[in-house]
């Protein structure tokens, strides 16, 4: 029994450090990290859509849009009103003033962030996150294929 106890408490400390940097807890990855995950290992939730390769490949872009539905379809239920809103909401802030337009899609982001938690829209998630990264760049290109992304979702998706 005690033996078990020790096997179980090193296997524990494997998982929780086990090698990685940034020290003893498991939650300290590094985020910021846009490339493969440190050691290969498996990555933690759905894979991040890379925006440079989002402006430079329309292939790319239309996978990802597949990618994202089919996750849709395996995770969540009920989406298409509440993904017609948020496209149409992203439509609107891509028109905005160029002065606004920063503005318009930070808004958009907590928008999103409230939809996906309110509706457990977990499939999202890479959305949102590729949302921090266009709205942090700031440039109409990022905006017009995020847009671009948005309806190939929705249009995938009914």
């Amino acid at each position: 029994m005690a033996e078990q106890n020790e096997k179980q408490k090193d296997n524990r400390s494997h998982r929780e450090g086990g090698g990685r940097e940034g020290g003893p807890r498991g939650g300290d990855r590094d985020r910021g990290d846009r490339g493969g995950r440190p050691g290969g290992g498996r990555p933690d939730g759905p894979p991040e859509i890379d925006l440079d390769k989002l402006i430079a490949d329309s292939l790319y872009l239309d996978n990802q849009a597949h990618s994202v539905v089919s996750r849709m379809r395996d995770m969540d239920s009920g989406t298409r009103s509440q993904l017609r809103r948020l496209y149409n909401a992203v439509r609107r802030a891509c028109r905005a003033p160029e002065s606004e337009r920063q503005h318009q899609f930070v808004m958009l982001r907590a928008r999103l962030a409230y939809t996906i938690a309110r509706h457990s829209l977990r499939s999202l998630d890479t959305l949102e996150k590729l949302l921090l990264q266009v709205t942090r760049k700031n440039e109409v290109r990022g905006y017009e294929r995020f847009r671009d992304l948005f309806e190939a979702i929705v249009a995938y998706n009914e």
